[in-house]
C-alpha cells in the first residue's frame, strides 16, 4: 500500500484494551472483572515478562501494572516499554503499597505516567483511568496531525500523486533497494501532447481537470502496493515501478496510452481529446548496475520520451540499461 493510500484518521477506541499485569491470581480476577464491568477490553497476565511479551505482539493503549512481581516488577515492566518502538503511546499506571515519595519518584522516572497506592479504591481507578484516555487521545491527535502535514509536503495539490520532493527523496532508496535484492526497476515519463493547446481551446481549468483525469488514468494500470506515481512538472508524470523487467514496463506505458486516446476527457468546457508520449527506462533484468544513478535513469526516459515527441507523438519508445549495453526498444 502506498503512503498516500495509508494514511487514515487515528482515534483511540472509546474503551481502550488494558493489558493488567498482576501476580496475585485473586487481584487479578476480582480486577479483570471490575474493569470489564467498566466497559474495558482486559488482558490480564501474571508478571511482567509476560506483559513485555504481550506488547511485542500487540499495542496496547492501556497498561496496569503491580510493582511487585516475579520475573520482572512493574517498574523494569515500565522501562522496558518505553525503549520499544510501538504503534502508539502506552499509559502506565503503577499500583503498589509503597507510599515513599522515594518509591513515587522511582516508579514515575522508570516511565509510569501515574501512580496508585494499594488498596485501590475503584472509583479512584476509573478517574485515573479516563485521565489516561484524555492524554491518549491528544496524543494521537498530534500524530494524525504530523501524518497529515507529512502527507500534504509530498502530495501534489492537484493531482493526488506524489511530488517531486518525494520522488527525489524516494526514488534513490527504490534504486538501492533493487540493487540489493538484484531485482530489476523501470520508470516511465509521460507526457500530455499539445498540452498548452488544451488550456487555450478550452481553458485553464479545463487544462487541470485533464491532468487530475490523467492521474486517474494512470492508477488503474500500477500495482497500488509497490508502484506509484509523482507529477515531475508541469503536464510531466514519472511513473515509478519496481521489480518490473523492460518488457512490462512497456506494456504498462501502452495501456494508460491506449486508455488515453481511446477515451475522451470530459472536462466543464466539454470533452478534450488527449494523446500521451511516454519514454521507458529499465534496468537490465538482475537490477541497476552498481554505477547507475537516478539521473541517469530519469535522463534516459526522458530522452527516449524526447524521441517519441520527434517520431510523432501518442507513442511509446523505451531504452533498456543493462550491465553491459543499452539495448533500445520501441513499441
Amino acid at each position: 500500500m502506498s503512503e498516500l493510500e495509508s494514511v487514515s484518521s487515528i482515534t483511540v477506541e472509546s474503551s481502550p484494551t488494558i493489558l493488567l499485569a498482576e501476580d496475585d491470581p485473586v487481584t487479578r480476577m476480582l480486577m479483570t472483572r471490575f474493569l470489564k464491568k467498566a466497559g474495558y477490553e482486559v488482558d490480564a497476565v501474571a508478571n511482567g515478562s509476560e506483559a513485555l511479551d504481550r506488547m511485542t505482539r500487540r499495542y496496547y493503549p492501556m497498561l496496569v501494572t503491580d510493582w511487585e512481581m516475579p520475573e520482572m516488577d512493574g517498574v523494569s515492566l515500565c522501562k522496558a516499554i518505553r525503549n520499544l518502538q510501538l504503534d502508539g503511546y502506552v499509559y502506565a499506571l503503577l499500583l503498589t503499597a509503597r507510599d515513599s515519595k522515594e518509591n513515587i519518584i522511582a516508579g514515575l522516572e522508570a516511565g509510569a505516567d501515574d501512580y496508585l497506592v494499594k488498596p485501590v479504591h475503584e472509583a479512584e481507578l476509573i478517574a485515573r483511568l479516563n485521565a489516561g484516555r484524555r492524554i491518549l487521545n491528544l496524543e494521537q491527535s498530534l500524530r494524525a496531525a504530523n501524518q497529515r502535514n507529512r502527507i500534504l509536503s509530498i502530495t501534489d495539490a492537484l493531482t493526488g500523486t506524489y511530488n517531486r520532493r518525494y520522488l527525489m527523496e524516494q526514488l534513490p532508496r527504490e534504486l538501492e533497494r533493487c540493487r540489493r535484492y538484484g531485482y530489476p526497476l523501470s520508470v516511465l515519463m509521460c507526457d500530455i501532447d499539445h498540452f498548452k493547446r488544451i488550456n487555450d481551446n478550452h481553458g485553464h481549468v479545463a487544462g487541470d481537470e485533464v491532468l487530475q483525469q490523467f492521474a486517474s488514468r494512470a492508477q488503474k494500470f500500477i500495482r497500488t502496493n509497490s508502484d506509484w506515481i509523482a507529477r515531475y512538472g508541469g503536464e510531466e508524470f514519472l511513473v515509478v515501478l519496481p521489480e518490473t523487467g523492460h518488457e512490462g514496463a512497456v506494456a504498462v506505458a501502452e495501456k494508460i496510452r491506449g486508455l488515453t486516446a481511446s477515451t475522451p476527457f470530459a472536462t466543464r468546457a466539454g470533452e478534450a481529446e488527449v494523446t500521451a508520449s511516454f519514454g521507458v527506462a529499465s534496468t537490465g533484468p538482475a537490477g541497476p548496475d552498481i554505477a547507475l544513478k537516478v539521473d541517469t535513469l530519469i535522463r534516459t526516459a526522458d530522452e527516449c520520451l524526447y524521441r517519441s515527441k520527434l517520431e510523432g507523438r501518442d507513442r511509446t519508445i523505451g531504452m533498456e540499461m543493462a550491465v553491459t549495453q543499452s539495448i533500445l526498444a520501441h513499441a
